[in-house]
C-alpha cells in the first residue's frame, strides 16, 4: 500500500514523534508506516485521517 503520510506530516511541520504522540503510537510505528514496512491497522488509519482532517484514501492508496 502506498502512502503519502510523510507529505502530510511535513506540511504541518511535525516530526514522527509529534505525530506518534498525537495518534498514540510509537515513533517507530510511524517510521515503519512511512517506509511501507508496516500496513497500519484500520484504527490507526482512521486516527491518522482524523488527525489530518481528511479521508483515509487521501493518505493511503493501493499500489
Amino acid at each position: 500500500m502506498r502512502n503519502s503520510l510523510p507529505e502530510f506530516r511535513e506540511r504541518r511541520g511535525e516530526s514522527q514523534a509529534d505525530l506518534a504522540a498525537a495518534v498514540d503510537v510509537t515513533r517507530q510505528t510511524i517510521n515503519a508506516v512511512e517506509r511501507d514496512r508496516y500496513d497500519p491497522s484500520l484504527e490507526l488509519a482512521f486516527a491518522l485521517a482524523a488527525h489530518y482532517d481528511c479521508a483515509i484514501e487521501d493518505i493511503f492508496s493501493p499500489e
